[in-house]
């Protein structure tokens, strides 16, 4: 009995921890702190919204986690340039005193930094270097669009051509991403986080 009561028990604990998250992409949790914390921020601090929004939000957030993890599993993490910067912006962060290291938002602030940098760095890698250095391939989006742009020329519509070409490969890379690592949505959370 004592095994089962203990086997219950821990089952319920195990659950429980689980039920505090909004989301789990390759076995790393996302809170439903973290994500809220992220949503207001980036929405005036308004927590009144409706399930839509918030569904629409997660996934763009797990789209940035995703690309996150690539740039650690490619060893962007490991820089120096990355590393000195992180411990720059935390001396900063100190010395202003507007967070101390205990402090959960110092925590959501710090991680947030360290997450933006390396989906630049790897951004930068993925998708705008590669449109920088190979014209080639932007013309030939833009012959195979051309119906898009007016048939007007090249050089007249260049501009939105490399934007959506980066948002072609971005959306290819983000596919890729999804198919790669796993993702869980715990959508009872998500419905329990909606102010309807």
């Amino acid at each position: 009995m004592k095994k089962v009561c203990g086997l219950f028990i821990l089952s319920f604990c195990i659950s429980g921890t689980f039920a505090q998250n909004v989301a789990v992409i390759n076995g790393k949790p996302i809170s439903n702190k973290e994500f809220m914390w992220f949503y207001k921020k980036n929405h005036s601090g308004n927590a009144n919204t409706t399930y839509l929004d918030l569904e629409t939000y997660l996934n763009l957030y797990i789209n940035f986690k995703l690309k996150v993890l690539e740039a650690k599993e490619s060893g962007l993490d490991k820089d120096t340039a990355y590393t000195r910067e992180i411990r720059n912006y935390e001396y900063a962060m100190r010395s202003q005193k507007k967070a101390s290291k205990t402090n959960a938002e110092y925590s959501f602030i710090m991680n947030e930094y360290r997450d933006a940098v390396l989906m630049f760095n790897i951004s930068e890698k993925k998708i705008w270097d590669k449109v920088q250095n190979d014209e080639t391939q932007v013309l030939a989006f833009y012959e195979q669009h051309k119906e898009r742009y007016g048939q007007r020329p090249f050089d007249d519509v260049k501009g939105q051509v490399i934007t959506d070409f980066q948002q072609k490969i971005e959306d290819e890379w983000t596919t890729d991403l999804r198919k790669r690592f796993s993702i869980k949505i715990h959508q009872n959370e998500l419905r329990k986080l909606a102010k309807l």
